[in-house]
């Protein structure tokens, strides 16, 4: 089979660098994961945290997928570019949906959503019809044409059938990549297969780990700067709301996010360590950051009086589901499950119920016990460092 000169990135064994084109790319995804905590703040319900969560799934998938393919095309190809640039506009429609995807707008986000993922996928196919790479991407277009249809029929009905063809087309599509993208006349793919450039997906998904943040940044801000006059109390609020920013920054980078990629750069099948390490268990971390954003926002507007389910949900159960997240981000990558994790997800669960019981905590209180544990957290990882790199000396 022959290359496709220009268009596949060359490899030359030292990690490729993130472009400029790929950051304008995600521009749009701090938009969207704005809408997707407005959407969750709205519905701030048992069912309404289901939607969410379906959205933020394929919010997830349409970016992780074209991490994937600028993993092996070139964006500063015009024709890769002119690719990302339709991606974008229908990703935008896709955003601009999210606020009623489950009301009047079903069928704009699941025409918007099956553009991205068909559109793109169409493209690498065409472009690598003679190349090795050519029927992986044909498996994942064969398995994309049917997830599309469910997309598409959601859009058409309402209420439960909506969200009950939605959660099977995102089924199928997170199935996909553990059968190999298993295919009748295509066989099946394997993840040796997927020649990956680790170094590359491992700054990719940091920079949406930036990206939630930053969408954390910009719910504070504004409900901070919508607040006329701001109390002493909302002031507050929004101090703890940036530092808890600012502890997750640190419990993610701090120790493990630059280790992480040069251990799945080492590895014998990096294709493998990616699906699981990025692909996959990211979506838990920055559903995490979303949550704990809708949060900020609670807080914020509201620091005094009784603390109520949602407020408690968010403020600690966001937390506790970055640290879930963490936790099992270094299981995967280095084989081990840190103990601090561990503690720290039991007592913002216990956090949680304490305060529910007795009805003694604020808002604001809360926010403050929920920064005190990630803090905790972020102290002890920085120490298991420092004592990781006194031992190597």
């Amino acid at each position: 089979m022959s290359e496709a000169p220009g268009v596949l990135r060359i490899r030359d064994g030292n990690g490729t660098r993130v472009g400029f084109f790929e950051l304008f790319f995600d521009l749009v995804f701090v938009f969207a994961c704005t809408r997707l905590s407005h959407r969750l703040l709205d519905h701030l319900t048992w069912a309404g945290a289901a939607e969410a969560l379906l959205l933020l799934l394929a919010v997830w998938w349409a970016w992780m997928y074209t991490c994937w393919t600028t993993n092996w095309f070139d964006p500063d190809h015009p024709s890769v570019r002119l690719m990302l640039a339709a991606v974008m506009l229908a990703a935008m429609f896709m955003a601009a949906a999210i606020p009623e995807a489950f009301e009047a707008r079903g069928l704009w986000f699941a025409c918007g959503y099956v553009t991205v993922q068909v559109g793109r996928t169409v493209f690498v196919v065409l472009t690598t019809l003679r190349h090795e790479l050519g029927p992986n991407f044909q498996r994942v277009l064969a398995w994309m044409l049917p997830a599309a249809a469910l997309w598409i029929a959601g859009g058409l009905v309402h209420d439960a059938a909506r969200l009950a063809l939605w959660a099977a087309a995102v089924a199928v599509e997170y199935t996909a990549p553990w059968v190999g993208y298993a295919t009748p006349g295509l066989g099946r793919s394997s993840t040796s297969d997927w020649t990956i450039d680790a170094r590359h997906m491992a700054e990719r998904c940091q920079l949406f780990v930036i990206i939630a943040l930053g969408e954390s940044m910009l719910v504070m801000g504004a409900t901070l700067s919508g607040l006329s006059p701001a109390s002493p109390g909302a002031v507050a609020a929004f101090a703890v709301a940036f530092a808890g920013s600012v502890a997750f920054w640190w419990v993610y980078f701090g120790r493990t996010a630059e280790a992480a990629a040069e251990r799945v750069a080492a590895s014998p099948d990096p294709g493998r360590l990616g699906r699981s390490a990025y692909t996959v268990i990211h979506i838990v971390m920055v559903a995490g950051i979303v949550v704990a954003a809708v949060g900020d926002e609670l807080v914020i507007t509201h620091p005094g009086g009784h603390v109520e389910g949602g407020v408690l949900a968010t403020v600690l159960g966001g937390p506790a589901l970055f640290v879930l997240g963490h936790a099992l981000f270094e299981k995967v990558v280095f084989g081990r499950l840190a103990l601090a994790h561990l503690v720290v997800s039991t007592l913002l669960g216990a956090l949680a119920l304490v305060a529910w019981a007795t009805r003694l905590f604020t808002p604001l209180a809360s926010a403050v016990a929920a920064l005190a544990v990630l803090i905790v957290l972020a102290v002890w990882d920085a120490a298991g460092l420092r004592t990781q790199a006194a031992a190597e000396a």
